[in-house]
């Protein structure tokens, strides 16, 4: 599980402060699926980051499975970030000069996990995302909904406790979209806890909870049954 209390962000420079989140609370169950919804600039991408361990807040406590991270200095992010947390985002973030397999190995890789165990991790990864046909081709040979599976095998690939997606359909058409949602209802459905940043209701149709946010601040929670 994880839990923020009084969670506030502020970006300094040397004319204006910003309040980029302002007092969250929040927690999110082993297991949940939750959308994270709201304008733009309300602070979704920065609590998501937070979230994330990519950034550290300025004030509030943020405990991860167990483990409070506000204080942590960013090895020590980025160790308990590996293998726990899988990303997907709306431009895939792939690398252009790896091929979809090299793509969906490199978290195994970091975690210097054996050459065995990595070959069948990926394998894996790719058939239950049905692109193992596709393994030796590089991201700009794919469509874009081939492109965010790719992403979401390589999310996890490491079996992580939670998958981070923002705004998952943003660059994808209906169809994909849908099919997107539906693979991470998919994963939700086998016990990884989602949590995705949002604009399309249709999205966030497929969580059981969704959290708007305005001005940095949770203003409404809704429950899907």
């Amino acid at each position: 599980m994880i839990q923020t209390t009084n969670l506030q962000k502020v970006f300094t420079t040397e004319e204006v402060e910003t309040t980029a989140l302002n007092g969250i609370n929040m927690a999110i169950q082993d297991g949940e699926f939750v959308a994270i919804m709201g304008p733009s600039g309300c602070g979704k991408s920065t609590l998501l980051n937070i979230l994330g361990l990519l950034d550290n807040p300025s004030e509030g406590s943020y405990n991860f499975y167990g483990s409070e991270v506000a204080p942590m200095s960013e090895r020590q992010r980025a160790n308990l970030r590996k293998g726990a947390i899988g990303f997907v985002f709306q431009s895939f973030n792939l690398i252009d000069e790896l091929t979809v397999y090299e793509n969906v190995e490199l978290p195994l890789l970091y975690l210097k996990t054996p050459a065995a165990e990595r070959k069948k991790r990926v394998e894996e990864a790719l058939e239950r995302m049905k692109m193992m046909h596709r393994r030796n081709h590089f991201p700009q040979q794919l469509s874009g909904g081939q492109q965010q599976r790719v992403a979401i095998a390589r999310a996890v690939v490491a079996n992580p406790k939670m998958i981070l997606a923002d705004e998952p359909t943003g660059n994808l058409d209906s169809t994909n979209g849908e099919e997107v949602m539906k693979l991470l209802q998919e994963l939700n459905n086998a016990g990884t806890t989602i949590v995705m940043v949002t604009h399309s209701p249709y999205d966030s149709g497929f969580a059981h909870r969704v959290i708007n946010l305005f001005d940095g601040k949770v203003v409404t929670e809704n429950f899907h049954v």
